[in-house]
């Protein structure tokens, strides 16, 4: 199996691999675009992916310097308005503002580096590096409407990739000096329920392990031909698919609130994925 000339390995990617072998196959070898809904109503799915690009765009701005007030003299959307005021509070409160308010501050930055032939690359929401070393990645998780439990979370490609990267890559934003993975953190932050945080501390054995797990991926895809990417076995994920029905695995699409059930929190392997607006190019 060959993949394309310069092809990069993302969170995104590498999850896909994951949940399902031939979705990779189809989307990142094949190329394939598929006329299908992700989700229904498909009206309701485009203003979450709206709303949340919005909000990704207003938190680059205030970290690079736009003040507030301007920026909330822009909003329109009740919703967008609640996650704005929620981030101000977060940014603003007795345990974070320090934090924030001596760090280097570099929203919506990439950072990549070669693994196995391959290269992998990740586009952090915001990272804060303070001047003995410390590091937060901070990711916005704006579109969720029931909370992942935190064991899927840990599980997630994104929670194991950003830390590693940030710690192989992320030297030049600290003075070129190496940061250390007991100095890494991965924050989630929930605009939605009342307790917003979820916090991955990391270490030289988490680095160790999850070195380890990208290039097994890595290498499991290198090894398979072009006919031996299976289809998942868990059919619930393909629910929220656009390839379902080229797959025969349903035809019409599921609904949005069917991914917004918390009572499927722990399940959200079954749920449809926002988790591409971490990705978004501005």
């Amino acid at each position: 199996m060959s993949l394309p000339d310069g092809f990069q390995f993302s969170q995104s990617s590498l999850q896909d691999f994951v949940d399902c072998p031939r979705r990779f196959q189809l989307r990142y070898l094949w190329r394939l675009a598929w006329p299908a809904l992700e989700t229904q109503p498909a009206m309701e799915y485009e203003r979450f992916l709206r709303q949340g690009e919005a909000f990704h765009r207003m938190v680059q701005q205030y970290l690079l310097g736009l003040p507030s007030e301007r920026l909330e003299r822009m909003i329109q959307d009740q919703d967008l308005r609640q996650w704005w005021e929620g981030f101000i509070r977060f940014i603003s409160s007795e345990d974070w503002a320090p934090v924030f308010q001596a760090a280097k501050k570099y929203p919506e930055i990439s950072l990549s580096a070669p693994l196995d032939g391959f290269r992998l690359v990740a586009k952090y929401d915001c990272v804060l590096i303070h001047s003995e070393g410390e590091a937060w990645i901070i990711d916005w998780k704006t579109t969720h409407r029931a909370r992942p439990g935190r064991r899927w979370l840990a599980e997630r490609l994104q929670t194991r990739l950003y830390p590693y990267l940030l710690v192989r890559a992320g030297a030049y934003l600290n003075q070129g000096q190496p940061l250390l993975p007991e100095k890494v953190h991965m924050l989630y932050w929930f605009a939605e329920g009342a307790q917003p945080l979820e916090r991955f501390p990391y270490n030289s054995q988490k680095f160790s392990e999850d070195q380890a797990y990208l290039k097994g991926l890595i290498a499991a895809i290198g090894a398979l031909g072009k006919q031996d990417f299976p289809l998942t076995e868990d059919q619930r994920r393909c629910a929220f698919c656009v390839y379902r029905s080229l797959c025969e695995r349903g035809l019409g699409a599921a609904r949005l609130d069917e991914a917004e059930n918390p009572e499927a929190s722990e399940d959200w392997e079954i749920a449809l994925d926002f988790e591409q607006i971490a990705e978004i190019e501005f």
